[in-house]
């Protein structure tokens, strides 16, 4: 009798054991809490024209306000990486392998989608235009960094950061060509461009994606810059690169959140 209840004793301690270490297994291969802790942001180029910001559109004769040049747009790319989110707590979020290539004539490739962004409220986002010295010299890459994408010189200069090329016939060869480049020294056009949202806040959910609304104006490639009459072809960096860069990257501007 007695051996009896030990027995039954025992089969009851070995059943309850392999129902706790089966619970804990359980917790642990879950977390113990299956609440999401992280959404998706999506940023979104827009592209205006001129003083005015007018609808821009690729293919079409527009004409440059301050040079009176008309221009066709064949072409336009550019780098966007680095891209970070600050906290509301002061703390920075970075999205990492952050290359993005934004080409106007793909209009997929205007929306950049932002996964794994802890939840939270941001207040403020950071991001580069151009890619980073260090990939600049890192030979050959994928994505948006592959030689494929017509965006590389060689190892020595580069990246092409932004490319816009076009017809014009106030060009003297009926076409213009900027190939801005240059990530070292004098010459380096790399921007590092940062924006507070203007008091509004990015609120990152599982459940809603926001986007944050950027413009871009290719009109500025020609705010200091002469007309294609004087200047229609860059193709190396120096200082009519830098400073056409430097005007377009200026001219970028946060307009507004989707929540």
């Amino acid at each position: 009798m007695k051996k009896n209840i030990f027995s039954k004793i025992m089969l009851l301690s070995i059943a309850t054991t392999a129902i706790l270490f089966t619970s804990c297994k359980k917790d642990d291969d879950t977390g113990g809490d299956n609440t999401p802790t992280k959404g998706t942001v999506k940023l979104e180029f827009e592209h205006k024209w001129g003083m005015n910001l007018v609808p821009f559109s690729m293919g079409v004769d527009i004409k440059q306000p301050k040079t009176g040049d008309t221009l066709k747009f064949t072409t336009l790319k550019y780098y966007v990486s680095n891209i970070k989110f600050k906290k509301s707590d002061g703390t920075w979020w970075s999205q990492d392998e952050s290359y993005h290539l934004v080409d106007a004539s793909i209009p997929s490739s205007l929306i950049i989608s932002i996964a794994d962004v802890p939840i939270g409220t941001y207040t403020e986002m950071q991001y580069t235009m151009g890619v980073d010295s260090i990939r600049n010299v890192s030979g050959a890459q994928t994505g948006a960094l592959s030689t494929a994408n017509g965006m590389f010189w060689n190892w020595n200069s580069g990246y092409i950061m932004t490319k816009a090329e076009g017809m014009s016939p106030n060009s003297p060869s009926g076409d213009y060509a900027l190939h801005l480049g240059g990530f070292q020294g004098e010459f380096n056009v790399v921007t590092v461009k940062s924006t507070d949202f203007g008091g509004e806040v990015l609120n990152v959910s599982p459940s809603a994606t926001p986007q944050i609304h950027l413009v871009a104006n290719p009109a500025k490639f020609w705010h200091t810059n002469p007309g294609v009459k004087t200047i229609s072809k860059i193709h190396m960096p120096g200082a009519n690169a830098k400073q056409a860069a430097k005007d377009f990257y200026d001219g970028i501007f946060f307009d507004h959140i989707h929540p």
